[in-house]
C-alpha cells in the first residue's frame, strides 16, 4: 500500500460515529468521520515522501471532522472532532523510531477511548509503496 505522509491523505469511520446530539433530550445519532493527514503532527522530520513528512505510528492527529453536530460528544469518549491516532501500520518498514503507516492503516478516531475506528482510504502520493 501508498506510505502515509503529511500532504493530504484520508481516513474515514469504518463504524459510525455516535455521538450525544442536542435536542430536548440528548439523542445518540450516527455520523461520518472524516481525517486529513494534513491536519497531522508529524513526529518524523527527516524522513520526506515527495514533498510531505512521513508518517508512523508516534503520528498524532489534531482534528477529526463530520461529527460538528453531535457537540455534547461520543457515546464511548465524550468527546466530538477529537483527535486521531495510528492503531496499525507495517511491520517491516519503520520512519524514525516507529513502523510505517500506510493506505488501510485502521485510525482510532475522537479521543482516548476511541469512539470509532476508521482506515485511511484516500493517498496523499503514488510513488512510495510499503509492500511489508
Amino acid at each position: 500500500m501508498f506510505a502515509t505522509n503529511s500532504l493530504d491523505a484520508m481516513s474515514m469511520s469504518t463504524v459510525p460515529d455516535v455521538c450525544k446530539t442536542p435536542a430536548l433530550v440528548p439523542v445518540p445519532i450516527p455520523y461520518v468521520n472524516i481525517t486529513y493527514s494534513s491536519m497531522h503532527i508529524p513526529s518524523v522530520f527527516n524522513v520526506m515522501i515527495g514533498t510531505g513528512f512521513a508518517e508512523n505510528l508516534l503520528t498524532e492527529g489534531t482534528i477529526s471532522i463530520g461529527d460538528e453536530p453531535g457537540v455534547l460528544g461520543g457515546i464511548v469518549s465524550n468527546v466530538f472532532m477529537g483527535p486521531d491516532t495510528y492503531l496499525t501500520g507495517s511491520l517491516k518498514v519503520m520512519f524514525g523510531p516507529a513502523f510505517a503507516t500506510h493506505m488501510t492503516s485502521l485510525v482510532g478516531m475522537n479521543g482516548m477511548p476511541f469512539n470509532t475506528v476508521g482506515m485511511s482510504i484516500v493517498p496523499a502520493q503514488f510513488r512510495v509503496l510499503l509492500l511489508a
